[in-house]
């Protein structure tokens, strides 16, 4: 079931793909005491992608453009709040088809045990509305 709903803002960052990129922007992150709340990561070609949701999207936007990253990117996205059990991403893939919503792109991180809190990271064609959609599904198990 849906726990939470509520709007953030990603970090894309796009740059020439290397080893170690995520370790040394991990490194940046760990060192000014910046929390990674989730990441995704992809190569494409010659170029690596990894989006960020941080507690301090804007120290870190500072800190990347000093260390020469030039394509940094923040998007408004969702955070939802998910069970860890069978048909919890229906509801939100239901909700959203039936609400006219565009999926863009979305990311979820995951724990091994059953019942806990997964988080889902989503941009759509309307995040305000999507979340307006989502929002009414909070605690309730079915559409």
């Amino acid at each position: 079931m849906i726990r939470s709903v509520s709007l953030g803002e990603e970090l894309t960052i796009t740059t020439k793909n290397k080893i170690g990129l995520l370790a040394d922007i991990s490194i940046l992150l760990a060192n000014r005491g910046i929390n990674i709340d989730s990441v995704f990561g992809r190569e494409a070609g010659d170029m690596a992608e990894l989006k960020l949701v941080t507690d301090a999207n804007l120290t870190i936007m500072n800190d990347l453009k000093e260390k020469k990253y030039k394509s940094i990117k923040e998007s408004e996205v969702l955070i939802v709040g998910l069970g860890n059990n069978p048909g919890e991403l229906k509801v939100v893939a239901i909700g959203l088809k039936e609400a006219g919503i565009d999926i863009k792109c979305l990311y979820v991180t995951s724990s091994y045990t059953p019942g806990a809190i997964s988080k889902m990271i989503i941009q759509t064609s309307d995040n305000e509305k999507a979340m307006a959609i989502l929002s009414n599904y909070i605690n309730t198990k079915e559409l």
